[in-house]
């Protein structure tokens, strides 16, 4: 089967930055103690025996779960499925029995999530993965009871993904690990549950009142007597989620989300007395703690967080990491930044740092070892690198995510590649702006093969189409301004083909009225043979009017496209972690005829702004991952803005 060659360039949002690791806490001393070593991002752990933990961990370039080993100093790589690229959710019970969750199995449709729970024994040389979730259902964070007889998911069942990427709308399930077919559902529109025993699970839910609060089911004994009315357990007024179950049947540990306090923190409430125990924020107030787990002997709490500064580890954010790729012809490099583009020859990427903070346009060498400043102090985004020119950057100078009226502008950036030296880290430049002041919002800019002409999306004319202007003079000095697309709907995001004969891009106009749902369209530099690649379905179709594909690239040889979207739904509760921002954030690859599609990532994060490198046999092997150049690991990231309470 032909695959695409070479290496694409992409960005995650946030991920860079987590730098997390799993950590336990003496619950009657208040001694907390890092269980991970600092390497990579560490989470969602369960204690095994003692202090020693099951977790997932990102460190061979996808998600894979890993142990500790009393007398061991490295965590154990466990086996996992076979081809899986994410697991997650582990848990190891008294009978070494390894159950977790996988994404490796493809739906037979799109828009289906692909979680599944699986099952292994570790004991034996043979260690066979089992699927536990029957087929056409998908499963997430699965949860065992005291004896292991039951198990409780939050499951779709085997309805398709619904959009939803905030709240998803999974509903809690119960069965035996007998019979994992014949379920339960205790309650929709649940999450993360956890057993106390082997008769009550409690999970987060949604409250009428708008706070999200724990709630507890208590199974009967004949597991028939169905349904039951879920109980609310924790009060209104902060948010409680992720909860873990402590076996006395006493307490519950819950992630929790106050007023006046900007972190998630980690409390254990007394179920009889409606208490609320702190204890993470005495230890670290400005640290947010994730995922609480709690120890058989009830003496330990387990969370994640970011693991600080004072501790050994890892402590730079690496300017380019290699990540494991389905496609063997494949690489791909997550970039600690966004809009790449790299140079003619391949040896430098151009890109944007944080639009708040650093913004401005910066430089990397394509072996991540180096990097500097080209402007700083004003947002800039979406890079283009002239084909023809070492010394010549296309860019956007602006407000990002703005409507069609706000000023933006194309910009032209020369500077002198022999200022690119070690000892420097601000390189001066000269910035042409290419676009006329008062023509709204100009951005996206695409240089051609030629290195003649720059393509570029305006919202001059009230909406926003794809314009083409002279890539040295712009619209003014002589350069003129051609129109390439036209209509009351939104062409944007456009990139030009390698060899000059296509211009990719993105667009709703299959259905204006629909802001949120874009297909790729492909057209001729001079307007002709405009169409639609068909992706998840035909024109027309249900599946064709959900798509949402974005940041379409172009290989060297023009056949095939990478770009982001929407069709594999949700791989991870996003409660459970930072930055939950688009309803896509997988990468795929496709033909430019739409056949041979295939899925590039898959994970609890959003993937975007995906570039082809210049050079297609780029060598990684001398990558630079060991943090001799970079940003400081600093665990600044967001909570998602939709479960902060200041909303309520």
């Amino acid at each position: 089967m032909e695959t695409p060659r070479g290496t694409i360039i992409f960005t995650t949002v946030g991920r860079t930055h987590y730098g997390f690791d799993v950590f336990s806490l003496h619950i009657s001393s208040a001694v907390e103690r890092r269980l991970t070593d600092g390497v990579s991002v560490n989470f969602n752990a369960q204690f095994t025996d003692g202090n020693n933990i099951v977790f997932v961990s990102e460190r061979a370039g996808s998600a894979r779960i890993y142990r500790t080993r009393p007398g061991n100093s490295k965590p154990e790589q466990l086996p996992g499925a076979p081809g899986s690229f994410f697991h997650d959710r582990p848990i190891v019970t008294q009978n070494n029995t390894l159950y977790f969750i996988s994404a490796h199995e493809q739906p037979d449709r799109h828009f289906k999530n692909w979680t599944a729970l699986y099952t292994m024994k570790l004991d034996g040389d043979e260690r066979e993965i089992t699927r536990v979730t029957p087929s056409d259902t998908a499963d997430y964070s699965p949860a065992v009871s005291k004896s292991g007889e039951f198990f409780a998911v939050a499951s779709y069942g085997s309805r398709s993904w619904g959009g939803e990427f905030h709240e998803i709308n999974t509903d809690i399930a119960v069965f035996r690990a007998s019979e994992p077919e014949k379920r339960v559902v205790v309650c929709e529109r649940g999450g993360w549950p956890s057993w106390s025993g082997d008769s009550t699970v409690f999970f987060h839910h949604p409250a009428d009142d708008g706070w999200w609060s724990i709630f507890r089911v208590d199974l009967p004994v004949n597991f028939k007597d169905f349904p039951i009315e879920p109980i609310r357990v924790t009060p209104p007024g902060l948010h409680c989620f992720t909860p873990a179950a402590f076996h006395d049947g006493k307490r519950i540990a819950v992630a929790t989300r106050r007023r006046g306090i900007n972190h998630r923190h980690i409390e254990i409430f007394d179920l009889q007395h409606k208490t609320f125990q702190s204890v993470t924020e005495p230890l670290n107030p400005s640290f947010h703690h994730y995922n609480p787990f709690v120890s058989l002997d009830s003496e330990f709490l387990g969370y994640h967080r970011f693991r600080g500064e004072s501790t050994q580890g890892e402590s730079t954010v690496p300017n380019l990491e290699s990540i494991v790729s389905p496609i063997k012809t494949l690489r791909l490099l997550r970039l600690n930044g966004s809009f790449p583009s790299s140079s003619p020859d391949g040896d430098l990427i151009a890109l944007n740092s944080d639009f708040d903070i650093n913004g401005g346009i910066k430089i990397a060498k394509s072996d991540g070892s180096k990097r500097w400043t080209l402007i700083k102090d004003r947002t800039a985004f979406y890079n283009s690198w002239s084909p023809t020119e070492r010394h010549v950057i296309y860019a956007s100078l602006g407000p990002i995510f703005r409507p069609a009226g706000i000023s933006v502008q194309i910009a032209r950036v020369k500077f002198d590649p022999s200022d690119l030296t070690a000892d420097k880290e601000e390189i001066p430049c000269e910035v042409k702006f290419l676009t006329l002041d008062n023509t709204g919002n100009n951005a996206f800019p695409s240089c051609s093969p030629d290195g003649k002409s720059v393509v570029f999306r305006s919202g001059r004319s009230g909406h926003k189409n794809l314009y083409v202007i002279d890539a040295v003079n712009g619209e003014s000095d002589g350069g003129g301004i051609r129109r390439l697309t036209e209509g009351p709907w939104i062409d944007t995001m456009p990139c030009w083909s390698p060899k000059g004969d296509l211009i990719g891009f993105s667009s709703n106009r299959h259905n204006p009225t629909n802001t949120e749902a874009f297909g790729a369209y492909v057209v001729r530099p001079d307007g002709s043979g405009l169409r639609r690649i068909q992706i998840a379905g035909p024109e027309g179709s249900e599946e064709a009017a959900r798509e949402r594909v974005n940041h379409v690239s172009f290989n060297k040889d023009g056949d095939w496209l990478v770009f982001t979207a929407n069709l594999g739904g949700i791989t991870a509760e996003p409660v459970a972690i930072p930055n939950q921002f688009q309803p896509y954030g997988d990468l795929y690859v496709v033909k430019v005829d739409g056949t041979g599609l295939k899925k590039l990532t898959w994970n609890g994060y959003e993937d975007g702004t995906p570039t082809w490198h210049t050079v297609d046999d780029l060598d990684l092997s001398g990558l630079s991952l060991n943090g001799q150049d970079g940003d400081k690991l600093e665990g600044q990231f967001e909570e998602p803005l939709w479960i902060t309470c200041c909303d309520i």
